[in-house]
């Protein structure tokens, strides 16, 4: 079940078949030239003296050589940590600091954060590619060997290491192995309905959990289109690569159909888009149906769990035609190898099937993760015998459709970003007039959700909103940043005295498609 072992399977069967497009650098890769380069970075790295279970760090945009890492990282018994190039280099330094790799790899245009890097975390071994660099990654990888690897890898073993968080406070890594990646592939593969003449594109970044679908094309002999999204490019590729599947979140979606001559584009290979990472109404889901000459399906997941649910391309269609049209606010239903249960936070019973009574979806499944490195008694919260609380509440329906109603960690998806309100709060409250403040995520049609403060000034003080938002702009990478903050006099609190962000929410989601 090595996943490493992917683009070696492919280079036996159909070794002169293209493997990957790297469309930002213009480079075709096939099957045996990917797996020539996977082996050859396999072994410069085990030469460094890494032992089976090293982390290697890596901080890039899409290309050929991250997706080589995976693979080289895999078959080496090593673990690939993606690093987030969003976020602000002390947040990166923090995560470095927890997981420890033994390797850092750095693509030219970050060469900046590296170096920054360099005096604030110990990391024994630093490499950097791209135009412009050192080229000391080519260096490792041309003097790597090229002969099969003999690494003993087994089911469990750790595979890569994605963090949940953005910076301080909550941000936790999620441990993945073979198995649990092969689990999430097949769930992906049964939702999909994948065919080997499928060509993916990978709109989001490979240090999120897409990167699991991704792989999944490849494991299937598909070839994947790399890009770092943009919507123009996007339709482009999917015309002259003739992609034929992708992931989008709602802000993709948007841009892509609000191009200028849109319908210009021949999108006839596109059979299948999948949607997630945030709400997207269900106008917008009606208009992509009648944009797009393909179906859709939706997914819900978590970097903890792969993929859990699914809404199919039938439900879809159904509800369009007005059959269960509710459902469109859905994320469906669990997926192949994944159990899903809708329960009461507190004794975890499940709730009732009536669509009213909402409980937090706990999810069973070889796809969840290993566990929270470093953190076991935040593991052993979110890993209770045999299943996973993933913090989100939802309603179900007679028939076990799923309906998020909140998120119990108050967290924001913003274009597919992780946002997390505590963070976003404490940037906020460094300025000096801040008594208190809270932050909620609020609809937006371009964006799924942005986020939005509310403050309450010391008595005394004064302060602008923009002002507040600069502030928080200090401490916070811009996808984090609030977009609006209402000054107010007070804030709903409970007999307790804890915030009452439902209060804060109810005005913005009453009435709208979902409430997340």
């Amino acid at each position: 079940m090595n996943q490493g072992l992917i683009c070696a399977k492919w280079a036996a069967l159909t070794p002169r078949n293209q493997a990957i497009y790297d469309a930002p650098n213009d480079r075709r890769v096939t099957w045996i030239e990917l797996d020539e380069l996977v082996r050859k970075m396999a072994n410069g790295l085990l030469a460094l003296g890494l032992a089976k279970g090293d982390v290697v760090a890596m901080i890039s945009r899409n290309c050929v050589e991250f997706q080589a890492l995976y693979y080289a990282a895999g078959r080496a018994g090593l673990v690939t940590q993606p690093l987030n190039w969003r976020l602000a280099t002390p947040a990166l330094a923090e995560l470095l600091g927890d997981a420890r790799p033994k390797v850092l790899i750095a693509e030219a245009e970050f060469a900046d954060v590296a170096s920054e890097l360099q005096g604030m975390v110990d990391i024994p071994h630093w490499f950097s590619f791209g135009e412009g660099s050192d080229g000391s990654l080519y260096e490792l990888i041309d003097g790597g060997s090229a002969d099969d690897l003999t690494v003993p890898v087994a089911d469990d073993d750790p595979f890569f290491l994605l963090y949940t968080g953005g910076t301080t406070g909550p941000s936790k890594g999620a441990l993945h192995t073979h198995a649990s990646a092969a689990a999430g592939m097949l769930n992906q593969t049964v939702a999909e309905r994948i065919v080997a003449t499928d060509v993916y594109m990978l709109t989001g970044q490979m240090y999120h959990i897409p990167i699991v679908l991704a792989m999944n094309y490849m494991k299937h002999g598909c070839p994947l289109v790399l890009m770092n999204f943009e919507p123009k490019l996007a339709l482009e590729l999917i015309e002259h690569e003739k992609v034929s599947a992708f992931l989008g979140v709602t802000t993709m979606l948007n841009w892509m159909m609000a191009q200028e001559n849109f319908a210009s584009y021949d999108l006839s290979s596109l059979r299948n888009i999948q949607y997630g990472g945030g709400p997207m109404p269900s106008n917008i889901v009606r208009q992509a149906l009648d944009s797009f000459p393909c179906t859709l399906i939706q997914g819900y997941g978590q970097t903890e769990g792969t993929t859990m649910t699914f809404l199919s391309q039938e439900d879809h269609l159904a509800a369009v035609r007005g059959v269960h049209p509710e459902r469109l606010k859905s994320c469906g239903r669990e997926g192949f190898v994944t159990q899903v249960r809708v329960v009461d936070p507190l004794t975890g019973e499940l709730v009732p099937t009536d669509n009213r009574t909402p409980g937090e979806i706990i999810v069973k499944s070889p796809a969840n993760m290993l566990g929270y490195l470093n953190k076991p008694e935040q593991t052993e919260r979110t890993l209770r015998d045999g299943w996973m609380w993933t913090g989100d509440i939802a309603t179900w329906d007679s028939d076990r459709y799923v309906f998020i109603v909140d998120r119990a960690k108050d967290m924001i998806i913003s274009g597919g970003e992780n946002i997390y309100s505590v963070q976003v709060e404490e940037a906020i409250a460094t300025h000096p007039a801040v008594l208190e403040c809270a932050v909620i995520g609020v609809p937006d049609e371009e964006w799924g959700e942005s986020v939005k403060g509310f403050v309450v000034l010391k008595p005394g003080q004064a302060a602008t909103e923009q002002e507040l938002i600069d502030q928080a702009r200090q401490n916070l990478a811009s996808y984090q940043k609030p977009r609006t903050i209402e000054l107010v006099a007070e804030l709903p609190k409970a007999p307790t005295g804890k915030i009452l962000k439902r209060e804060l929410r109810r005005p913005y989601w009453d009435g709208h498609d979902g409430n997340v």
